[in-house]
């Protein structure tokens, strides 16, 4: 058999699987459908794009793949404006961006964009879907990837769908998972957690215009689509070949856990998930295999890592959201054990590799590993209590500034918004005009992004913070956005600030240099490589985190220190015997001799040594 056909015949043993026995349509004839609009979409892919599937899509483990995350409005009005700043990226040594939600959405609160009314058409707010093509292309041409978000879990009540649906065409009512009455609906919400208990409790919403109770995981607005129906499979198959076909290389796929329901079940990462982003993987090597897939699943890290594949490769990247608490945990607590044990034992698998990153357009939920907490003598319920208040800048020894979002008074369970720089202390050392605070704060902002560049996997910046942003809280004076804390860093990018970038007198200038500095550095070493496996070493010193990689007999030792005070490490103790030699490190370009009994860490040193 050829490729076509060795692929053809995986993706038909994989939706077999699902649609076989389906009450909607023939299977047989639903997958011959299906491979047409494979073939179509394939047909119809420009030359240039062609001309970069021949190479595959290794690209996104390479070392010189570093991503920014933006809202176009708030980083340069639209899309012209962005294109108008491309030399800012280039000047950073950017070269992936990940837009944030760009699809037409609907009017009115549309949960940040994720509520989608048109996928076929980019928000008239931003421009038009010439405009985006166009800036794709000039990205490319300057060697900088593009990533943009797909809904798959659910649409906007205004899509053309689901206003089909409520004028009561019973071909589009089972596009969407909706019931007469309540006695299914009741069944299910026996199981389902609830995804936003205070502002939208429940998981279904009533429409009296066709009498039915419609499944809506998130939002009223927002109304769950019926997987179990193929047609929806090749509904959304569709589009995401449309977008693949505008010119962009990597495609998030939103709300992933959600997307297959059963019954007695919590409707979370079931087993059909990974069938369908099996075929979505399959499809996409099919039809435009230099695209690949960032999977968006915010949930147990032992579940997170089966969306990298469980029987075949899924998604080739996913959030690595475990790490990111991690780093928030050891940044309040000046204790890295947590994030030793993780990023021990949580490997991507199937040649997928993590997006690393610290802060995001999203708040911060405290969905760390309780027994790994338990093991290090803390209580689950009250650690979490004391990172919630450290955060928002309620405990006593807290220099970080934050507030609280979807707090929830039964449960005292919150999760935190803020920048973060604000969240290193960054603001609060300004409001007392405490210089030596600022400089750990600036310190801290460092440190993370040095291990979030140094790491395996893709760093991922989010927009302002390579500038040390601080909280914005004039959002609390807008009505639509008064009720969301996750606004506090939803910041329009002050282009004033940028412009003091290279004045290394300044915050700015000062944040931005070493983070440009360290791009570089990932950047002018394979041993970065995203391909390359990584190991966490034990340094006997809760403090200090260290992880080690080789490369034809090269080694690389990166060491940083959590707190505020000096660290003195046994080499002995901890690093084995060929770790044990005279290295330099990249960023301060200082020797250090790992043979040496023991090894000095400043406050919040940290060191990349080779």
């Amino acid at each position: 058999m050829n490729d076509k056909q060795i692929l053809l015949q995986s993706l038909r043993v994989q939706y077999d699987r699902l649609y076989h026995n389906n009450s909607y349509t023939d299977a047989s004839a639903s997958f011959e459908k299906l491979v047409s609009l494979m073939d179509d979409y394939k047909w119809y892919r420009k030359p240039e794009l062609q001309s970069f599937d021949t190479n595959g899509n290794d690209w996104y483990l390479s070392e010189n793949t570093v991503a920014m995350t933006l809202y176009v409005d708030l980083f340069a009005g639209n899309l012209e404006g962005v294109k108008s700043h491309i030399d800012y990226f280039k000047d950073l040594g950017i070269t992936l961006i990940h837009f944030m939600p760009l699809l037409q959405g609907r009017p009115g609160e549309n949960d940040g964009g994720y509520a989608v009314a048109n996928y076929k058409a980019i928000d008239a707010k931003f421009g038009t879907l010439k405009q985006f093509e166009e800036l794709v292309s000039s990205l490319r041409k300057e060697g900088i990837h593009s990533c943009i978000d797909f809904v798959v879990n659910h649409t906007a009540k205004e899509h053309a769908w689901a206003v089909s649906a409520l004028s009561g065409n019973q071909d589009a009512m089972n596009l969407y998972m909706m019931y007469p009455d309540r006695t299914i609906p009741d069944r299910f919400e026996k199981t389902v957690p609830e995804v936003f208990p205070t502002v939208s409790p429940g998981n279904f919403n009533y429409y009296p215009e066709i009498d039915r109770h419609v499944f809506t995981s998130f939002y009223e607005f927002q109304w769950d689509l019926n997987f179990n129906n193929p047609e929806v499979f090749h509904r959304i198959v569709d589009i995401l070949l449309h977008i693949a076909n505008l010119g962009v290389d990597m495609i998030r796929l939103d709300a992933i856990p959600f997307m297959w329901k059963e019954l007695e079940t919590t409707c979370r990462n079931l087993p059909n998930v990974h069938v369908l982003l099996d075929m979505f993987n399959t499809i996409i090597s099919y039809v435009c295999p230099s695209v690949v897939l960032l999977g968006e699943a915010i949930v147990e890290p032992e579940e997170i890592v089966k969306y990298f594949g469980t029987e075949h490769q899924e998604c080739q990247m996913m959030y690595n959201a475990t790490f990111m608490v991690n780093i928030w945990n050891a940044i309040a607590t000046r204790d890295i054990r947590l994030m030793t044990i993780d990023q021990s034992r949580l490997h991507p698998g199937f040649g997928g590799c993590w997006i690393n990153y610290a802060r995001c357009h999203d708040d911060i939920g405290w969905g760390f590993n309780e027994e790994a907490t338990r093991s290090i003598g803390l209580d689950p319920y009250f650690h979490k209590q004391f990172l919630i208040q450290f955060f928002e800048g309620q405990h006593e020894d807290s220099f970080s500034k934050g507030e609280l979002y979807e707090f929830d008074e039964k449960t005292m369970d919150a999760r935190n918004s803020g920048t973060l720089a604000s969240l290193c202390g960054l603001e609060t050392s300004s409001e007392y005009s405490d210089q030596y605070q600022q400089e750990l704060a600036i310190k801290r902002i460092i440190l993370i992004h040095s291990l979030v560049i140094a790491s395996r996997g893709i760093p991922l910046i989010y927009s302002g913070d390579e500038l040390a942003t601080v909280n914005a809280y004039d959002y609390k004076e807008d009505d639509s956005k008064a009720h969301d804390s996750r606004w506090l860093h939803r910041i329009p990018f002050d282009w004033n600030r940028a412009a003091r970038r290279n004045d290394a007198g300044t915050v700015e200038g000062n944040v931005f240099q070493a983070i440009k500095k360290l791009i570089a550095i990932r950047k002018g070493d394979t041993i970065f490589s995203s391909a390359i496996d990584h190991q966490i070493i034990d340094t006997q010193n809760q403090h200090v985190y260290c992880m080690a990689k080789e490369q034809d007999g090269r080694n690389l030792v990166a060491l940083f220190n959590f707190s505020e005070y000096p660290q003195v490490l046994q080499n002995e103790s901890f690093l084995p015997q060929h770790l044990r030699t005279e290295k330099k490190d990249l960023y301060q370009g200082k020797s250090v001799n790992l043979a040496a009994p023991k090894t000095l860490l400043g406050p919040y040193e940290f060191l990349l040594l080779i």
